[in-house]
């Protein structure tokens, strides 16, 4: 706390003859004594108990002192840092009480589904309640006999108000489980751990298990020394996780030479919290100095290489998102859905680097990568969602696509490509460019928006990003062109010849195939499931036909019930499949169908698949020119030196 010697340099800088410094100088001692009584406000402090971890169930007490005269107003989550969906955490609350401290009731009223209000209370308030947890991944929370996996948002009630007020964690029952701790948390020592305030805590998942551990040093660039911590919650040895341990390092280095430099870690430490189990949902999900990985599977011996897929995404985050950090998401806010227009660049170039560097790093060939950026340039060359808007409405989306949860069907398919795969794809095709036009690369775009607004902790905007891209190219024109054809707009790069540059050509996956569009079914089902009465023959068409295929021309679409095709019955989804697969790109097929409104008729002109697919020259009969060696090498080989 300051005191008034403390202070006392300031007021040479005034003159007391200049009224307008004088007003200075009266605001900043009140911002400082306002400030000095912020500092010396008690922590909150949660007590965390699992009497009845079996049937997923915590009790947690939560203690306010100091608390503000008058009403206040508790409540749960409805958003999560790295979601930007609701999700509505206040429903799996109850034995909501309030108590003053000598354990007197206090009268407290749900004002909303998640908010309760308290009007009447001393200078304490305890506010208990009881926690279900039984959904492990890297939004919500779950408890059973072998862990309490905590998502902090998902289990903890806090105090609109108070959000700058620190925090203090109390974890019981550890030695009765046989429960270790792991977090970004700080360790004051015990069983206790502790936040700076409300956002670090949020941003900090637990996970209480006997997990095995094993843990590396980096030498960061600044001289520094970086502990990064691997916490492995799963049914292997300990040797297990320790190779898999220095396969996560080298990861890890090959993302700091992206950069130039690891994130100077708050406390020193990073730290992976990894559960892997069957009936886990599955989930990544990034924090500040630690990020959450949930895998379904029996364990993680046999599957190191596909598990790493998220590792080197979620990492990744370290940089992009937690520093180089969205103007839209700074703060984040618990209480509503989080909208970002710049997702497809901090979840989009993400998943581009992620993949990208797992072959860097010799974990995936590069015929194996082929695949994956298949997979992207089909995002955006044929989908609906990508031909019609723009990768900043993409991201616009994610507050009903993250993740959400609704019951209402949605026309998503047809509307929406995800900011994942849509950045990614526009990720590898500045990165190409930028290789190919200005002998530069992605990585040296990525190290100037770390050093123009992730370093000094800048929130960004789009602006932002494109004055960057500007910077780095030495070409404002050529910044501003890709912004407004390919941020803000929803034209395409020339992916074939792009491509081409590095030896890999993109064609025709299925060439000369006829198709008439994919209709996902089941035969004698409805849209969600339910048994069709009466059903003896046909298929239900179960999804969304997308617009532009021969099946969504033909006026077909999902509920609609197909019965016939050229004149005969079609017993179910394969047998329709069949009979296309027979046919020349041209062929009509009559068919038959009905819904609500009757029974119809209708004609599938079929049509070429579209669907693209990226191949090696060599594996294609073709050999590499030495140019395209030595892009495909400069672009894919490993940067660490």
């Amino acid at each position: 706390m300051p005191c008034f010697f403390d202070i006392w340099p300031y007021f040479t800088k005034f003159s007391p003859y200049n009224i307008t410094d004088m007003n200075k100088l009266t605001s900043l001692v009140l911002f400082l004594l306002v400030s000095a009584g912020a500092f010396a406000q008690k922590p909150i402090f949660y007590e965390v108990s699992f009497p009845n971890a079996a049937h997923h169930e915590a009790q947690i007490v939560m203690t306010i002192p100091d608390a503000p005269a008058g009403p206040i107003k508790v409540r749960m989550s409805r958003s999560s840092a790295g979601r930007y969906a609701t999700h509505e955490f206040g429903k799996n609350v109850y034995n909501v009480k309030a108590f003053n401290v000598d354990s007197s009731a206090i009268e407290m009223k749900q004002v909303e589904g998640d908010v309760w209000e308290i009007r009447d209370h001393g200078p304490v308030i305890k506010v208990s309640y009881t926690l279900y947890a039984n959904w492990t991944d890297g939004t919500y929370a779950g408890i059973d006999l072998s862990h309490a996996h905590l998502n902090m948002p998902a289990a903890f009630i806090w105090v609109p108000g108070l959000e700058k007020r620190a925090v203090k964690f109390e974890f019981n029952d550890l030695d009765k489980y046989g429960w270790k701790v792991a977090t970004q948390l700080v360790h004051d020592g015990a069983t206790v751990y502790s936040a700076r305030d409300l956002q670090y805590m949020m941003d900090s998942p637990t996970e209480l298990s006997a997990f095995k551990e094993s843990d590396w040093t980096v030498l960061n660039t600044d001289g520094k020394t970086e502990k990064i911590r691997l916490t492995t919650h799963s049914d292997d040895d300990q040797s297990v996780i320790d190779g898999y341990a220095k396969m996560v390092q080298k990861m890890v280095l090959e993302e700091k030479a992206v950069y130039g430099e690891l994130p100077a870690y708050d406390y020193d430490e990073y730290t992976f919290l990894q559960d892997v189990y069957p009936t886990n949902s599955g989930d990544g999900m990034e924090h500040r100095n630690s990020t959450c990985i949930v895998t379904t599977g029996d364990k993680v011996g046999g599957n190191e290489v596909r598990l790493l897929s998220t590792f080197a995404h979620e990492y990744f985050h370290s940089w992009n998102v937690k520093r180089i950090r969205p103007k839209s998401l700074e703060p984040f806010n618990f209480e509503h859905a989080d909208m970002s227009s710049e997702l497809w660049f901090a979840e989009g170039f993400t998943q581009y680097y992620g993949e990208m560097l797992l072959v860097r790093a010799g974990f995936h060939t590069v015929g194996e990568y082929t695949r994956t950026l298949g997979g992207l340039v089909n995002s955006v060359l044929n989908s609906p969602g990508a031909a019609h808007y723009s990768p900043v409405q993409a991201s616009n989306y994610a507050v009903f696509a993250d993740a959400g949860v609704s019951i209402d069907p949605t026309n998503q398919a047809n509307i929406f490509t995800s900011y994942y795969f849509y950045g990614g794809a526009t990720a590898l095709a500045l990165d190409l460019r930028l290789r190919s036009e200005f002998n530069l690369t992605l990585d040296d775009y990525m190290r100037q928006v770390w050093l123009d607004y992730g370093k000094p902790y800048i929130p960004y905007t789009i602006p932002d990003l494109e004055k960057s891209l500007a910077k780095v190219t030495k070409n404002k024109v050529f910044a501003a062109d890709f912004f407004k054809r390919y941020i803000y707009g929803f034209e395409k790069n020339n992916y074939k010849d792009l491509l081409a540059k590095a030896g890999l050509i993109l064609r025709k996956a299925q060439p000369g195939k006829a198709w008439a569009g994919s209709q996902f079914s089941q035969q004698g089902r409805g849209r969600n499931g339910q048994a069709r009465a009466n059903a003896t023959a046909g298929f239900v068409i179960s999804a969304n036909t997308i617009i532009g295929t021969p099946m969504y021309k033909a006026g077909l679409d999902v509920g609609d019930v197909v019965l016939k095709a050229d004149g005969k019955d079609v017993a179910d989804a394969q047998a329709f499949a069949d009979l296309v697969t027979s046919k020349n790109i041209g062929d009509k097929i009559a068919v038959t169908y009905k819904n609500r409104s009757g029974e119809h008729q209708t004609t599938v002109t079929l049509e070429e698949n579209p669907t693209l697919e990226i191949v090696l020259a060599e594996s294609d009969g073709k050999t590499l020119t030495p140019e395209q060696t030595t892009f495909r090498n400069n672009w894919l080989s490993s940067k660490v030196k």
